[in-house]
């Protein structure tokens, strides 16, 4: 038997704001504080995640906050031409101040004001939830520019995103700003169905967890809202119901799984052995498992 619409329903709603906002302000304040060693630095703190683009449930009560160096930049010139390479790399000059003194800095600053709730991880800096302050991840990140053309240093055109390195050094680059508009505005073209559907997936896959259909990290909420920007507009209507028999039954019988993005549209959804794509085989197990849940309800 189906999961009822009541059930959907309830699992639609946005979980804690309050909570989650008060942490972000007062981290936030933490990080821009006049007195750390950065603060004459040109950076941004902004958030990310599901808090950030309000597809929170209440299982989900991380707050993912974001703090860009501004003053230096990681670049990708795969697109540009041999010329505008040369041309690039005689307009720019090599950091004094580099993401590794950054991360060194904001690490210092977080663990002058919560010391061991801070715990430096593979890709963020975690702080522990302790009374009404939520667990947070703050990702210390640099500008990140895409390149598609560059003549000069003032005719040229980019994407702007984030960059950060991983414990093992590895470079990982992410378009958070593309990833909120993006959902935003399918959110509105969807007569607001994309948002209240990817709080009732994420419960939906809270539920299969906890019954075993899926082991934990198969389906970070970020996938989950990268695949339901792709599924069209039409099939989110009338119901929450029809909206997920819709978004199960599209995947598995129409999709091109090759060509679908993530909300950003920066990158592919579905490849694997990338840091920023979902493997196929995890998103195929999560579906399946939705739909069993679906039918054995």
């Amino acid at each position: 038997m189906p999961i009822s619409e009541s059930q959907l329903e309830t699992w639609s709603h946005q979980g804690s704001i309050t909570q989650s906002s008060n942490t972000y302000n007062t981290i936030k304040s933490v990080l821009e504080a006049s007195t750390t060693p950065y603060a004459s630095k040109n950076f941004k703190v902004f958030l990310q995640g599901s808090y950030g683009n309000d597809t929170n449930i209440y299982a989900e009560s991380d707050v993912d906050i974001v703090i860009r160096l501004d003053d230096c930049f990681h670049s990708d010139l795969e697109s540009l031409s041999d010329d505008e390479k040369s041309a690039y790399k005689q307009a720019f000059s090599d950091a004094t101040y580099t993401h590794a003194d950054f991360k060194r800095d904001v690490l210092s600053v977080l663990d002058r004001q919560y010391g061991s709730a801070v715990k430096a991880g593979d890709k963020a800096i975690a702080i522990d939830a302790n009374g009404s302050r939520r667990k947070s991840d703050v990702i210390v990140a640099t500008q990140f520019r895409r390149y598609f053309k560059f003549r000069s240093a003032s005719d040229s055109e980019y994407v702007e995103g984030i960059c950060f390195f991983n414990a093992a050094g590895e470079r990982i680059a992410n378009y958070p700003k593309q990833h909120s508009a993006n959902l935003t505005a399918k959110h509105q073209a969807s007569s607001k169905w994309l948002k209240p559907m990817a709080r009732v997936f994420k419960n939906m896959r809270s539920r299969m967890f906890e019954d075993g259909l899926i082991k934990a990290g198969i389906a970070p909420s970020y996938y989950i809202e990268g695949l339901l920007y792709n599924v069209p507009n039409e099939k989110l209507t009338t119901s929450y119901q029809d909206c997920v028999v819709n978004a199960l039954n599209w995947y598995r019988q129409d999709a091109s799984k090759t060509d679908l993005v993530c909300a950003n549209e920066q990158y592919y959804l579905l490849r694997d052995s990338s840091h920023t794509c979902w493997r196929q085989a995890a998103c195929d197990e999560f579906i399946e498992a939705a739909v069993k849940l679906w039918n054995e309800w």
